[in-house]
């Protein structure tokens, strides 16, 4: 058995080792940002930027402490509190791993102390608050794409400000205490999937407390910084498979480490009144207009994840490098990428977008990541919405076939019909499973009944090519199965 250093400040000089470890005091730091939702993609995304630039010996008073309102946040913070807030990160590449020590964060709140997260969310040296809480904790209408003031936890919000449940409420009280004690408003900065994402978040503050207060709400609107941004690194979730490689290839004990891929990017709108840190010099893009970015990202990575996942489940296969080591899976994404999804995005400054997809490509192949299908084909209620009905709904506005980003949605369908091919039971991890589940039964009978998701799928299911178009698919993924109905689209016989 492998001997193995448990991960703490105290042991960071036996760790040095085998992996690479702050070179910075980590007592010299000092926080400028609070982050809600210290999962894995954010220890693998802004805290390594973070990290970079305090190597360089740069801004230690920009430090992250951690926040969050969910059971999940609870149990991370226990977890890295017994380790010092230290985070093992694992970065592989097909012909290369290494872990690094990431020390950027220097406490988390407790998420049942809302009082002192208020208080924190209230001091002045705060001056970004940022978050990573995944596409479905913004509270949006699916079909509308925007902020869904009905839904029964803002409602509690906007009934109880001041007892606040959600990090929108919570926010606004940080910035209401910040107003009455003459303080500069900190900047609200989203790290998630999301299409104008900074926008989102405003809608989603201002929105929450026009229900309450609509003067406090112009405020906001008038004073509070809300940039867009785009964030990408693959980073699968942690099991009992990434902490036995830290354990055995780097002889580190950390509770929850984080794999993920080489790549990284983060593209910035620089809009932050209160300051910021230098995030350029670490690799950060500071650029007017991050939508090119976004869409970019989000309809050929984001989207070509969704198109892999439903046929890898419903194929049985475990690995997303699996899927693209399938010869079928591969083509379809290269088909669908280059002959529908590419044509929904603009151009980017200093980008050729086939080169981009090749990438996309590649990443996805990577063998070292260990990302798994599972991962990909969760939460679809929220991802489908943001992901492929956008590209769809373009090409449908321009009177174009729709029949490859039609297949993908017919699979999200048999997906949630609940078995794969071979009959195997599949776990759904999805808010609405139940309703998806239901109507995806309903569509074996008759394909519409799934599109009367009028939530998810809006006026795009008003479209006769679209309806057509999700018919055919489905009816032959019931009558010859997956991969056959793969095949059919790639040889152009899949409908008429």
């Amino acid at each position: 058995m492998t001997e193995t250093t448990p991960l703490s400040l105290a042991t960071l000089g036996a760790i040095s080792a085998t992996a690479t470890v702050p070179a910075y005091e980590r007592s010299q730091l000092t926080p400028g940002i609070v982050h809600f939702g210290v999962g894995n993609f954010h220890r693998a995304h802004q805290a390594v930027y973070l990290d970079d630039l305090f190597n360089l010996g740069r801004d230690h008073d920009w430090a992250i402490i951690g926040a969050g309102v969910t059971s999940y946040d609870a149990a991370m913070r226990d977890k890295l509190k017994t380790q010092d807030y230290l985070t093992t990160v694992v970065e592989q590449d097909v012909g290369r791993s290494a872990a690094r020590v990431t020390g950027a964060m220097i406490d988390v709140l407790d998420p049942m102390d809302r009082k002192a997260l208020v208080e924190k969310l209230a001091d002045p040296t705060i001056r970004i608050v940022s978050m990573t809480i995944t596409e479905g904790g913004y509270f949006i209408n699916p079909a509308t794409g925007l902020f869904d003031p009905s839904h029964p936890a803002i409602a509690a919000d906007a009934a109880t400000p001041d007892d606040a449940k959600t990090v929108f409420g919570l926010i606004l009280a940080g910035l209401k205490a910040r107003r009455a004690a003459g303080t500069i408003p900190f900047t609200v900065m989203s790290c998630d999937n999301i299409p104008g994402n900074g926008h989102v978040t405003q809608n989603a503050v201002t929105g929450l407390a026009r229900l309450s207060d609509p003067e406090f709400a112009d405020w906001i609107e008038a004073t509070v910084a809300f940039p867009n941004g785009m964030v990408d690194r693959i980073t699968p979730a942690t099991g009992a498979r990434e902490i036995e490689i830290a354990a055995k290839d780097y002889a580190i004990a950390d509770q929850w480490p984080v794999f993920c891929e080489e790549f990284k990017q983060w593209v910035l709108e620089d809009h932050f009144p209160a300051g910021r840190p230098a995030l350029e010099e670490v690799g950060v893009q500071f650029v007017e207009d991050v939508a090119p970015f976004e869409h970019m990202k989000i309809r050929i990575l984001n989207g070509g994840h969704a198109a892999i996942a439903y046929p890898g489940e419903l194929l049985d296969i475990h690995f997303v490098h699996e899927a693209m080591e399938d010869e079928t899976i591969r083509a379809f994404l290269a088909k669908l990428e280059r002959t529908e999804i590419v044509t929904c995005v603009p151009a980017v400054p200093g980008v050729v977008l086939d080169d981009y997809i090749a990438l996309i490509e590649r990443r996805f192949a990577n063998p070292k990541i260990g990302d798994t299908i599972a991962r990909l084909a969760q939460d679809g209620s929220n991802r489908q919405p943001k992901f492929i009905l956008p590209s769809t709904a373009d090409r449908l506005s321009r009177n174009e076939d729709v029949q490859g980003l039609a297949l993908v949605s017919a699979l999200w369908c048999r997906y949630f019909q609940g078995t794969s091919d071979s009959g195997r039971a599949i776990t759904f991890n999805d808010a609405n499973a139940e309703r998806l589940k239901a109507a995806a039964l309903k569509a074996k009978e008759n394909p519409l009944e799934f599109l009367a998701l009028d939530d998810i799928f809006g006026q795009v299911a008003q479209s006769e090519i679209f309806r057509k178009r999700f018919t055919q698919a489905l009816t032959a993924l019931t009558e010859t199965g997956t991969r056959a109905t793969l095949e059919a689209y790639l040889a152009g016989k899949l409908g008429d």
